[in-house]
C-alpha cells in the first residue's frame, strides 16, 4: 500500500517539478493582453513570471515608467499567471485594465506555462535563458532589485553597438 501511495505521489508531483539549469524551456504560445499570440523561442533572454497579484504589481511598478518596447528591446517576455482568477473577472476587469500598460503581458489563463517554472513562492520569478535553455533562476520581491536587474540586461541597440573583436588582432 505504501509503495502505491509513493508511486501516485510521484506521478502527480511530476508535472510541477521545476526545470533544472541547462534544461530547455520548450516551445509554447500564449496570447497577450490584446489576444495577439506570442510564440516563445530561443530569442528570449529573460522570462519573467508573476504568479500572484502582488508579483504582477511588482513588475508593473518596476517598468511602468519605462518607454514602450522596453522589455521587447531586451528580449524579455513577461508571463502573468491568471489561472486562479475567475474567468469573468479576468475577462471583464483585469485584462481590459492590462491594455493600458506600455509593455506586453502574456496571459497564462489555463496554467499551461507558468506552473512549469514557478513554485508557490512570493515575488517575481526571473528565468535567465541562453538559446531557450535555463541559465539562471532568481526571485525578486522588491521594486528596486528588479529594476536594477532589468537595467543590467542590454537592449538590442546596445548589444549591436558593442565592439566586436577584430579577427586580425585577436590572434
Amino acid at each position: 500500500m505504501r509503495a502505491v501511495l509513493l508511486f501516485l505521489l510521484g506521478v502527480f508531483a511530476w508535472p510541477v517539478q521545476a526545470i533544472d539549469i541547462g534544461d530547455s524551456l520548450g516551445a509554447w504560445t500564449l496570447p497577450d493582453q490584446f489576444d495577439k499570440p506570442f510564440n516563445f523561442d530561443e530569442q528570449v533572454d529573460v522570462l519573467l513570471v508573476a504568479s500572484s497579484m502582488d508579483a504582477a504589481k511588482l513588475v508593473d511598478a518596476a517598468i511602468k515608467d519605462q518607454p514602450k518596447g522596453y522589455l521587447e528591446e531586451r528580449n524579455i517576455a513577461y508571463v502573468a499567471n491568471i489561472q486562479h482568477l475567475p474567468r469573468l473577472v479576468a475577462k471583464m476587469v483585469l485584462v481590459p485594465s492590462m491594455r493600458s500598460a506600455n509593455y506586453r503581458i502574456l496571459l497564462d489563463r489555463e496554467g499551461e506555462v507558468a506552473p512549469r517554472y514557478a513554485d508557490n513562492s512570493d515575488g517575481v520569478l526571473w528565468l535567465g535563458l541562453d538559446n531557450g535553455a535555463l541559465r539562471d533562476r532568481r526571485r525578486f520581491s522588491s521594486i528596486e532589485s528588479l529594476q536594477r536587474a532589468l537595467g543590467e540586461v542590454p537592449d538590442d541597440s546596445t548589444a549591436a553597438a558593442l565592439p566586436q573583436a577584430d579577427p586580425e588582432t585577436a590572434r
